[in-house]
């Protein structure tokens, strides 16, 4: 995992060879990480964490997207005091092909069903 230097707001985040499956599972089992990414997979560009209205604490939301950074899903960058979030999808899209659009695709299907979205 690359680590930032200390006093730096750089964030850690893993190297593409070093994401595994069954953390990127892990993170994405979430209900509320899952809408975080699907979120990122339809905007045009980074989203800030202020811009998700989450139905959790602030605490809460900044372990969400903790999970979802240290297993690789996301990469954080501040962008001067706004902390930005992006989807790894081509970290992702090469390591698990086809993985990350089947699982938004059964999110979104899911979401239809249950009349979530």
């Amino acid at each position: 995992m690359t680590s930032p230097a200390a006093g730096s707001r750089d964030l850690a985040h893993p190297e593409r060879a070093e994401i595994r499956l069954e953390a990127v599972l892990h993170a994405l089992s979430d209900p509320v990480r899952l809408r975080v990414v699907r979120e990122l997979a339809d905007a045009a560009d980074e989203l800030s964490c202020s811009y998700f209205d989450l139905p959790v604490t602030k605490s809460t939301t900044t372990h969400h997207f903790r999970v979802l950074r240290e297993s690789g899903v996301i990469r954080q960058v501040y962008r001067g005091t706004a902390k930005m979030n992006d989807l790894r999808r081509d970290d992702l899209d090469d390591l698990f092909p086809g993985l990350l659009d089947a699982l938004l695709d059964a999110a979104a299907r899911q979401a239809v069903r249950l009349g979530d979205g």
